[in-house]
């Protein structure tokens, strides 16, 4: 089988999740480097590379699985184990940075208790 011979429907769909994921990815490393305070800064990475990554594996998912003529088994994996881990290790950061009563920003609503 040859590459040129995808449809064209399965390229259009690989690039939109391909560039919607960078585009993600994009916008949670600006909110990474231009949030304030932890708090905030924690929000946009967790959920850009949540979705970002994701749509950039599910990308990789169609593409291999057209190719081997069956399901990529590895990007699957890979995928689970992301919306798996990335949301549990976020709460673990928030939870750290809440016992050790980290400073917020005024712009943020509620901090810490004890602030």
């Amino acid at each position: 089988m040859n590459d040129s011979e995808m449809p064209l429907l399965l390229e259009l769909i690989i690039t939109l999740f391909l560039v919607g994921g960078a585009v993600v990815a994009l916008i949670g490393s600006i909110g990474l480097a231009q949030l304030k305070d932890f708090y905030m800064r924690l929000h946009g990475p967790t959920k850009a590379s949540t979705l970002g990554v994701g749509c950039i594996l599910v990308a990789s998912l169609l593409y291999f699985s057209y190719l081997k003529d069956g399901v990529s088994v590895q990007e699957a994996l890979i995928t689970l184990f992301l919306f798996v881990t990335a949301p549990v290790s976020a709460h673990m950061m928030a939870k750290a940075a809440l016992h050790r009563k980290l400073k917020c920003s005024d712009r943020t609503r509620t901090g810490p208790p004890d602030q």
